[in-house]
């Protein structure tokens, strides 16, 4: 088997001013968070910022995040290419004052695979039977929404467990 390639991420918490998280709709039925990978050279919040301005139209600094608030790591296989890839998904917490979105900044793969979008209260949350990624996010994101910012970054589940016996010792 060939060595995965390393793929590390950069995603956003974008909440609105109803405490209602931005998620999109993958073709295979998959809810995520904006975000993408982070490109040679770049740093992990200059990627949040940069894919948070192509997928929703809002513009920030980097320093705008804000702390990393968590991160979750494992093993995943590209849908545009078929080939396995080892990520570090970092997170960002951002609020926005309008849950007004611009996707025109999409490149031709999200616009293919991305099928919609949804603000979701918290309740919807706890209580979709929805695949919704990163695992986790209603009790990370109750914290958050009371302004409990955590120190170090919370490690979130990885959301594949079909690639676990890629871990060592697993």
């Amino acid at each position: 088997m060939t060595d995965p390639i390393q793929r590390p991420t950069a995603r956003i918490l974008l909440a609105d001013h109803r405490d209602h998280l931005l998620l999109f709709q993958g073709a295979d039925g998959t809810w995520f968070t904006p975000g993408g990978g982070v490109d040679e050279g770049e740093s992990v919040d200059a990627a949040a910022a940069r894919e948070l301005r192509e997928e929703t139209g809002h513009h920030v600094t980097p320093a705008l995040l804000g702390p990393l608030v968590a991160t979750t790591a494992g093993h995943w296989l590209g849908g545009w290419d078929g080939l396995l890839y080892y990520s570090v998904e970092s997170y960002f917490f951002l609020r926005v004052p309008d849950s007004t979105i611009d996707t025109s900044g999409f490149t031709d793969y999200e616009r293919t695979d991305i099928t919609t979008h949804h603000w979701w209260p918290l309740p919807d949350l706890r209580s979709t039977t929805e695949n919704i990624i990163p695992w986790g996010l209603p009790a990370l994101l109750e914290r958050l929404f009371a302004g409990d910012i955590p120190t170090n970054p919370v490690k979130l589940p990885w959301h594949h467990p079909e690639y676990a016996h890629l871990v060592e010792g697993a």
